[in-house]
Formats: structure tokens, C-alpha cells, sequence
């Protein structure tokens, strides 16, 4: 397996792991604006995303993180966003691979804090984290506003 961090020569490959990932969240299958989205994200540099490939240079999962601040502990922090493995690639070290690449590339790059949100019923992503060390937060809710 290799880890490599994705440009925009791998939004093809990546394109199909994020429309999965969407669907998961059971959002519509839509590559062609999953691809879209992913080159507007990185020709803007507004994410950071990793790739992971087995040794055939077949694409298994990936992990997108975006850049943000905390203005109460006045830090720089990023918030792994999407984190998703094919299935048949689960079970196999990928997911905590990637995790390690968004942290060695936090602590490269002078962030302070990682940062990710999870269904309440994601129930083997959670175990994951917290294995992985990661703190479940109790005291803040999360809250949305639609504005279109």
C-alpha cells in the first residue's frame, strides 16, 4: 500500500472513492460534480487530500482535510472532513494509514489540532478513533443553517 498526497492528476482516481463515500451518506451517485468539486478544491488550494493505492496503483481510499483556525485557543487546526476505504480494502490498516498521513502532515505543517465529525451510528469509524486516540467531544453540539 502507499500513501501519496493527490493532485489534480489523481482527481480521476479519486473521484469515484469520494462519490462511495458521499453515498454512504446517502447522497445521489454524481462523479462528474465529485470530480468537479475535488479540482475546484485543489486548483484553490482549500484541501489537502491523500490517496491511498495498492501496489497495482489501484486506488482504496482517501482522506480530505481542510485547513481552519480555533480563535478561542488561537491555534491553526484541520478538520479531516472525509476519511473512506473501499470495502474490500477494510480491515487491512488503510483508514489508520491515512489517519497517519493527515497527522504527519499536521504536525509538518504547524498545526496544533486535528479535528473530524462522524454519524452517531458510524459505529466502526468511532472504535477506529478512539483506538487511534482520538477524544470524543461531549461538550459542544454541532449545529447547521441552510442558507440557500
Amino acid at each position: 500500500m502507499k500513501i501519496e498526497r493527490a493532485g489534480l492528476e489523481q482527481v480521476k482516481q479519486v473521484a469515484p472513492l469520494f462519490d462511495r463515500y458521499r453515498q454512504f451518506y446517502e447522497q445521489p451517485t454524481d462523479e462528474p460534480r465529485c470530480r468537479e468539486y475535488l479540482e475546484q478544491r485543489l486548483s484553490n488550494d482549500e484541501s489537502i487530500v491523500f490517496l491511498a493505492t495498492e501496489d497495482t496503483g489501484q486506488a482504496i481510499g482517501f482522506t480530505q482535510l481542510y485547513a481552519t483556525f480555533c480563535s478561542v485557543d488561537l491555534i491553526k487546526r484541520l478538520v479531516l472532513y472525509d476519511l473512506y476505504v473501499e470495502a474490500d480494502a477494510r480491515r487491512r490498516g488503510v483508514a489508520k494509514a491515512l489517519m497517519g498521513e493527515a497527522l504527519r502532515f499536521a504536525k509538518e505543517n504547524g498545526y496544533e489540532r486535528l479535528t473530524l465529525e462522524t454519524a452517531v451510528d458510524n459505529f466502526p469509524g468511532q472504535k477506529l478513533y478512539e483506538k487511534e486516540g482520538w477524544k470524543k467531544d461531549n461538550e459542544f453540539y454541532t449545529y447547521h443553517l441552510s442558507v440557500t
